[in-house]
């Protein structure tokens, strides 16, 4: 049987997306708290950014994979309105749910699916822009993810993958010490789960860097595919466009 990394850890594939709903099933409720907390609430500038970037217009599909509690499907909703639409995805149902909830409490209703971004349910080239936000180093095989998202982007189409990514090199001895010193402990605190926020801070470091998952997405079909290092490295946001 193949192996993966879980972290730091090499696990059977199989027990990864196991272990990895484990994590989600654990944070949902304080998901938001964590994200404000870990940031400094600069999660919402580098979204904010990704919907500016990805440029909607009235009547655009939509697609949000890995949309856990909704924070882009809340920005898009308005911009595609009212003739468009925005379908809400999570392969956890645990984060799904808290993100239907938090739509509904704004008075949005939007489809809600829960799928596995490596074999999405949906048909070929029927959503005009596909996003991904902090899911796409949670998944076992991100070729054939990113091999999906193209094929259900129409020609022309947009994908953006906003994720952490590699900070630049003066700023690496300090972020290490926070991602494994301050995140564990604030994951203790808040979310009464450090193991959970330990795991974050590794999958980060086990992603691909920006040029990696540049040429990743080439690979799968993109033929044009920018990167935006936003706070010097610590996110990065690459824009897809099918050809």
């Amino acid at each position: 049987m193949s192996q993966t990394h879980f972290g730091f850890e090499t696990v059977d594939e199989r027990d990864k997306a196991r272990r990895v709903r484990g994590v989600f099933d654990s944070v949902a409720p304080s998901y938001d708290l964590m994200n404000d907390l870990m940031s400094g609430g600069l999660h919402r500038w580098w979204k904010r950014y990704a919907v500016t970037v990805a440029n909607p217009r009235p009547g655009d599909r939509v697609l949000d994979i890995a949309g856990g509690t909704g924070d882009l499907d809340l920005a898009f909703a308005p911009l595609v309105a009212p003739t468009g639409t925005v379908v809400h995805t999570d392969i956890n149902e645990a984060m799904l749910r808290e993100g239907r909830n938090r739509l509904l409490d704004r008075g949005i209703v939007l489809p809600t699916v829960v799928c596995d971004a490596e074999k999405l349910p949906f048909a070929d080239g029927w959503f005009d822009i596909v996003t991904v936000a902090f899911g796409l180093r949670n998944m076992t095989h991100k070729e054939l993810a990113l091999q999906e998202m193209n094929r259900v982007l129409r020609p022309g189409g947009k994908l953006l993958v906003l994720e952490f990514s590699k900070v630049a090199p003066p700023l690496q001895k300090a972020y290490d010490w926070y991602s494994f010193n301050i995140l564990p402990k604030l994951g203790k605190w808040v979310a009464k789960d450090e193991a959970s926020y330990r795991y974050l801070a590794e999958s980060i470091r086990m992603h691909p860097d920006q040029e990696t998952l540049r040429g990743m997405m080439r690979e799968a079909g993109f033929g044009h595919v920018d990167v935006h290092n936003l706070t010097a490295g610590v996110t990065a946001l690459h824009v897809g466009i099918k050809c």
